[in-house]
């Protein structure tokens, strides 16, 4: 944490780390191995306990989006072409990131873009002196639409090589497409994937679902990276801001209120002063920052009108004229194949007010405690090729923090958890059908700082999720989503690199079950040697 003193006390610790998105075939079950006493000069490649994409047992092409060293912050630009040999509606489109570094490099942040699309928002491992490769996989099934036609492709993860900071970025990023053939079909995917460049949005004017999604992110290096610990005046803190860590991603629709979502607490593999705990297992979705949806179906009618229509992404919360939010936003799709135009009308918006409050206790230890929660439904009808069908979209964000931090922050604590709960209802012909989701994100870590300038950090992170499909009120699919870090890691301050005797413990658990079968895996690491690689389904 020690959000302003955090990068100058890690540009001192710099020895390595690691991160691996959706573990991939790389990230295969390790042999357990005799950890050292403490941190050497390297250790285990990154890893992560998420499941790999599953793929099916069909052709594959792949094609090369991007390849290049970053140094500094020019982005690399390059172009795409579709692949030959697997036909253009396929199965399913997985991107695989291969990376590596050494030497000494902060945590860095990034984003690739293919036709203005962005299909990828990554951070970086903090590499070792011997160095270390790790890869991402991610599900882009959905971007087929910007996949079937020659595009540019833009990519860019920001860097500073200097005498001090070493660490070269060399990156190669694929895309593997599976033909649909045999019993395999191609994947239901949306029919356009329109970026949003500034904040203008025209959509086709057959439009019959729309989705936004927003690679929310705070911004490495500043305060908003830290934003759960933000306080406000008269508590004597290293971030402020009137709202405290209250945040709120708000999408709004021509002035109006569209969608409203709780923002993910992103670590990346420098935080929390210590970025000894991220070297093998990093922190859930540090790797592959997953956008926030926000279904703008009620408002189709209004965007089918054939204008351009104002779409803009605000985080509340944010101190006035202050920076540090990225909020690229991508809008998916659906078109009514039978109608050239469709029409309809937005039915109703209810909106609570939002509730926002922080209470601030003096004291030998000093306090604030935050909530926060805001609440609203649309609902709109369209008329249809096949009939007059209702949607109604009902979401619910809450947020309760506790932080405790002494004079100085030489003890810094934060307990927190974030609550998103979405209902999407669609009802025409048949039976009505509710896609239903409740996430919970959870953080409770401690920094003690100790007389012998002992660093030590103790941390749990938690992204939970349950989904439901209800078809005429009966359960169709369901799903249960726990996915659990735990890292407990200490290291000397303001003494030679040899003298640090850092140790760490790190673990994570990643259980998926439901109506679709089980994966529940296990890692654990001592050190930077992993120690347990466990699979229960």
């Amino acid at each position: 944490m020690r959000p302003r003193k955090i990068m100058s006390m890690i540009g001192g610790v710099l020895l390595a780390a690691g991160a691996v998105l959706g573990a991939g075939p790389a990230a295969s079950a390790a042999q357990p191995a005799e950890p050292p006493a403490e941190f050497g000069t390297d250790w285990h490649d990154p890893v992560t306990a998420a499941p790999p994409v599953a793929v099916p047992h069909t052709r594959s092409c792949q094609v090369t989006l991007a390849q290049a060293q970053f140094r500094d912050f020019t982005p690399y630009k390059g172009s795409y072409a579709p692949p030959k040999g697997c036909g253009d509606r396929w199965s399913k489109v997985v991107l695989r990131l291969d990376g590596k570094v050494k030497g000494r490099q902060y945590d860095r942040l990034g984003y690739l873009h293919v036709g203005g699309v962005e299909v990828l928002r990554t951070s970086t491992p903090e590499p070792s002196p011997d160095g270390i490769v790790w890869n991402v996989e991610k599900d882009v099934t959905r971007y087929s639409d910007t996949f079937r036609l020659a595009q540019p492709v833009e990519m860019l993860i920001g860097n500073v090589v200097d005498d001090t900071y070493t660490g070269v970025i060399d990156v190669k990023v694929t895309l593997t497409f599976y033909a649909a053939e045999g019993r395999v079909k191609p994947a239901a995917t949306p029919d356009k994937v329109l970026p949003l460049d500034g904040t203008a949005l025209t959509t086709p004017r057959n439009s019959e679902r729309i989705v936004a999604e927003v690679y929310a992110t705070g911004s490495g290096g500043g305060c908003e990276e830290f934003w759960y610990l933000a306080v406000p005046d008269p508590a004597p803190y290293s971030c402020k801001a009137a709202a405290g860590p209250n945040r709120e991603v708000r999408i709004k629709v021509d002035g109006q209120l569209a969608g409203i979502a709780s923002p993910f607490p992103n670590v990346w593999t420098g935080g929390w002063s210590n970025p000894f705990l991220w070297y093998v297992v990093p922190a859930p979705h540090a790797f592959d920052v997953r956008p926030i949806e926000y279904d703008l179906t009620p408002y189709a009618a209004l965007l089918d009108d054939g204008r351009a229509h104002q779409v803009e992404v605000s985080v509340a919360g944010v101190p006035e004229g202050q920076s540090g939010w990225s909020t690229p936003v991508n809008v998916l799709v659906w078109q009514d194949r039978g109608s050239e135009v469709v029409t309809g009308a937005l039915t109703r918006h209810e909106e609570s007010a939002p509730a926002d409050s922080t209470t601030y206790t003096p004291g030998t230890e000093l306090r604030l405690d935050a909530k926060a929660s805001h609440r609203l439904t649309t609902a709109g009808y369209l008329n249809t090729s096949h009939g007059r069908v209702t949607t109604t979209v009902a979401r619910s964000v809450a947020a309760d923090t506790v932080h405790r931090w002494t004079e100085g922050e030489n003890t810094d604590a934060l307990k927190g958890s974030w609550t998103d709960d979405s209902a999407v209802t669609t009802d025409g012909r048949g039976p009505a059908v509710t896609a239903r989701v409740h996430r919970t994100y959870t953080m409770d870590g401690t920094i003690t700082i100790g007389a012998d300038n002992r660093l030590r950090t103790v941390i749990t992170l938690g992204d939970r999720a349950d989904t439901a499909t209800l078809r005429g009120g009966r359960t169709a699919s369901w799903s249960h989503l726990d996915d659990t870090y735990r890292g407990d890691a200490s290291w000397t301050m303001n003494v030679p690199r040899d003298q640090r005797h850092a140790t760490g413990t790190s673990a994570e658990r990643y259980r998926l079950y439901g109506s679709d079968g089980c994966y529940d895996r296990s890692l654990q690491t001592v050190q930077g040697t992993l120690t347990e690689d466990l699979r229960r389904c």
